[in-house]
């Protein structure tokens, strides 16, 4: 099958190489542009574009493509049976959507209609869903709003983190869409009005911790933002990136964010603790916390998330 693919981040190399190892004519490749990065700035390409090249197949990165018509004239000119869209990043117009002869299809990491929007993999840790999946959708004009072709879903548990469950959809929405592709066309189920869920982008500071917050919560939050954005913490004015937590049994009485032993545990919300089991000082890489505190001890008292830090 004649068709372009479209995406940026390392979630979507899975499901170009196996479009390529199918046997598809993937007859170009859009990413978004290259970005600064490294203490030097030097630009990037993107995970993406890095593959593609290795498979060599052309690539394409426009910065925007709403008002671009000599892009939408060039897409439509490829005569493509189909587009694939994974993690692009750059809203399609209608021109683009409607000029292959299959459309346009989406590879989103969510069990549709619940979470649409930018983050889907973080937000069913964050809530707590107990599954998760990939749904291949025909892409339509609104916000991962088209027709479901294909789902497939994943258990999520206690232990779930945004590496583990990226990686196995990821995987999942490379065998996903070579399957929808080699059915015949069809026009998929709307989705449901009922269960619609959204998820906006995610900045740093939805990463601070509120030791105000259960512990369940705080487990929750690290998982699902390490490593991007990342979660912190503030201890004596500097930012301590916490890079792994896990909930102990029983109940203090200490106020929120105070350590209660020697080998950081910590008061939350509700009386629940939890234990810091890895994190990260400014300057330093992550490390098991055995190991941080045997350069900087913090004695039970101290309070983490009470100052807030410096410019």
């Amino acid at each position: 099958m004649r068709l372009a693919f479209m995406g940026t981040p390392d979630f979507a190399v899975p499901a170009l190489r196996a479009l390529h190892q199918a046997g598809h004519d993937i007859v170009t490749v859009y990413s978004q542009p290259p970005r600064p990065a490294g203490r030097g700035k030097k630009l990037r390409p993107s995970p993406v574009q890095v593959a593609a090249e290795e498979l060599g197949i052309p690539v394409r990165t426009p910065r925007s493509l709403r008002r671009d018509t000599a892009e939408h004239a060039y897409f439509r000119d490829l005569k493509l049976d189909v587009a694939v869209v994974a993690a692009y990043g750059l809203l399609l117009p209608v021109a683009m959507l409607d000029a292959p002869t299959r459309g346009c299809l989406n590879i989103h990491a969510s069990l549709l209609p619940r979470w649409r929007g930018a983050a889907p993999i973080q937000a069913a840790i964050l809530a707590g869903d107990r599954e998760s999946g990939v749904t291949i959708m025909q892409m339509d004009a609104g916000l991962d709003t088209g027709a479901m072709l294909l789902r497939d879903h994943v258990a999520l548990t206690d232990h779930t983190t945004a590496t583990t469950l990226h990686d196995d959809l990821a995987a999942m929405g490379g065998r996903l869409i070579v399957d929808v592709l080699n059915r015949p066309a069809c026009p998929g189920t709307p989705q449901p009005d009922t269960g619609v869920t959204h998820v906006q982008r995610l900045s740093r500071e939805d990463g601070r911790i509120d030791w105000t917050r259960p512990a369940t919560d705080i487990d929750r939050q690290v998982r699902a933002l390490t490593p991007w954005p990342g979660t912190f913490t503030i201890l004596e004015g500097q930012v301590i990136k916490i890079g792994a937590v896990s909930p102990a049994p029983g109940t203090v009485h200490a106020a929120a964010g105070t350590v209660v032993d020697d080998h950081l545990l910590v008061a939350c919300g509700g009386g629940t603790t939890l234990r810091i089991t890895r994190l990260q000082r400014p300057g330093r890489g992550m490390m098991d916390a055995a190991d941080f505190l045997r350069g900087q001890a913090i004695a039970p008292g101290t309070r983490f998330g009470a100052e807030t830090p410096g410019d």
